[in-house]
């Protein structure tokens, strides 16, 4: 893929949180239809990518391009507006609202597409059963699906997941990433930010590996045997 095939593409990004810098330079590109892994320990600065690619964080250098134009000086509504939507790490659900007006959210902000109410409870018929309960009493996964859901609403181009399978038990976490590759089939372009180093590389078409801030591997999960990331993201 080159630089003007891909859907999103940074270079040189530098992030900043006040005075202190999260990321120092990174590159990175990720096509339509495509899911690319960022894999990294605690604090390497995955979620900090994440959120500057929305327009979440307090200053950046460098390029973000999304679609061709640049994302620069954007806010987050008008980012989402025109086609990322993201799957924050913690859900950020309104607990007070029903598993459906938490779901039309993600449309209300988004764009107008084939997504609804009816694809994504087929995706997660728990939440058919539920749509009408309180999003605060529903389990930890469930909610989770939610999170996914609300930004699939949005019709998205792109989807960012940062940390879907945190704290949730195997079972659900396996619910959550067989939905991915029909998102990838919508030609729908996933970053997919995670610790789980295993359930991210099977699911991804290439991977980045990012250790304090940087990025240390990239490639393909078929063509790099397991030493070599392990090496790379442990920084050994």
């Amino acid at each position: 893929m080159t630089a003007d095939d891909a859907l999103l593409r940074i270079d040189g990004l530098r992030v900043f949180h006040g005075k202190f810098e999260a990321l120092p330079g990174v590159d990175m590109q990720v096509g339509a239809g495509e899911v690319v892994s960022i894999i990294g320990a605690n604090g390497a600065g995955k979620s900090s990518l994440l959120k500057a690619i929305v327009g979440q964080v307090d200053r950046i250098e460098g390029e973000i391009a999304f679609g061709g134009s640049s994302l620069a000086g954007r806010a987050t509504p008008a980012i989402v507006a025109g086609g990322i939507a993201l799957v924050p790490e913690g859900r950020r659900l309104f607990p007070s609202l029903s598993v459906e007006e938490n779901l039309s959210m993600g449309a209300e902000v988004g764009r107008k597409g084939e997504i609804g109410l009816d694809e994504v409870f087929g995706m997660f018929p728990i939440l058919r059963e539920r749509r009408r309960q309180r999003a605060r009493e529903l389990s930890g996964g469930q909610q989770q699906m939610i999170a996914v859901g609300r930004a699939l609403m949005a019709n998205p181009r792109l989807l960012l997941c940062d940390e879907i399978s945190l704290g949730l038990a195997p079972t659900i976490v396996n619910d959550i990433y067989r939905i991915l590759p029909q998102v990838r089939d919508r030609g729908i372009g996933i970053v997919v930010v995670e610790q789980d180093i295993g359930r991210s590389l099977k699911v991804a078409d290439r991977f980045y590996c990012m250790l304090e801030g940087k990025f240390s591997l990239t490639g393909r999960p078929e063509e790099t045997d397991r030493a070599t990331v392990m090496k790379h993201y442990f920084g050994l």
